[in-house]
């Protein structure tokens, strides 16, 4: 099951990666991306149901984690396709608008307070109850949907952990939002323009912050400044590194191949 599920969740989270690149249009893009989600749920869930678990362990785990992990982007996705499309194009509405969704994410956290401190402090004690299939106790504050869904492949919880998942990147996105409005756009235009992508590009920008190298900036100034000097647009750059650390495989891939590359190069000159 790791083996499938790892394999399924590296190749989904590439083909969104590449869509960022390509695609200008962010509404286009959702939707595209949304498409994508749904087939490979889809697939994972002909997996399951085929395949089965070994054992319970294996069923929290993947009802707990692993599914969790691929339902929360298309929660997400979904999610700001909507903001997207209902967002007023008048400013200071616009901010009304965002900040009454952020009231909407704070209510859902209100109404499952319990369960996050559980969820968020890795408690385990009711696992076997929250996250395998057929067992359900209408005194845990069960949601609707979970009598709408295929009981074959969820349980009273799992969705709930995504919706949690979800809502940090709606949360970062809606806020990044709003913090946008504060800054203007730089009209000199720099002669040098990112041919890259846009992820690796991000990648770099938070591993020289980490590293302090532009000193106790913060990463919207010094994203902004990239953006600035190579004319180029990072968008949601929050949800993009957030998409990073999500990775289970390879979570610093450009900076690996850069570093690749300038060995590469060195050690040509040393042959010349």
């Amino acid at each position: 099951m790791n083996k499938f599920y790892t394999e399924t969740l590296y190749k989904l989270e590439t083909e969104i990666d590449e869509l960022e690149i390509e695609a200008d249009c962010p509404i286009q893009r959702i939707e595209t991306v949304i498409h994508i989600i749904v087939e490979y749920l889809s697939e994972l869930k002909r997996y399951v149901l085929k395949r089965g678990f070994k054992n319970t362990e294996e069923e929290i785990q993947f009802f707990k984690h692993q599914k969790p992990a691929i339902v929360s982007k298309l929660i997400y996705y979904n999610a700001i396709y909507n903001i997207e499309s209902k967002k007023p194009n008048e400013k200071k509405s616009a901010r009304k608008y965002f900040n009454t969704e952020l009231k909407k994410l704070k209510r859902f956290f209100d109404n499952n307070l319990e369960f996050y401190k559980y969820y968020r402090t890795n408690n385990t004690f009711i696992d076997d109850q929250l996250f395998v299939r057929g067992k359900y106790d209408i005194k845990l504050n069960l949601d609707t949907i979970y009598f709408e869904t295929d009981h074959s492949f969820s349980t009273i919880a799992d969705y709930k952990v995504a919706k949690i998942l979800a809502n940090d990147l709606i949360q970062v996105y809606l806020e990044d939002q709003l913090n946008n409005k504060q800054y203007k756009k730089v009209n000199n235009k720099s002669l040098l323009s990112w041919t890259a992508s846009k992820t690796a590009l991000t990648e770099l920008i938070y591993a020289l912050h980490s590293q302090g190298a532009f000193g106790n900036t913060d990463i919207i100034s010094i994203t902004k400044t990239f953006e600035s000097t190579f004319n180029i647009n990072l968008g949601d750059f929050y949800h993009t590194f957030m998409e990073l650390k999500a990775r289970k495989i390879n979570r610093t891939k450009f900076l690996d191949s850069l570093k690749e590359s300038l060995l590469k190069k060195m050690d040509e000159e040393d042959e010349m």
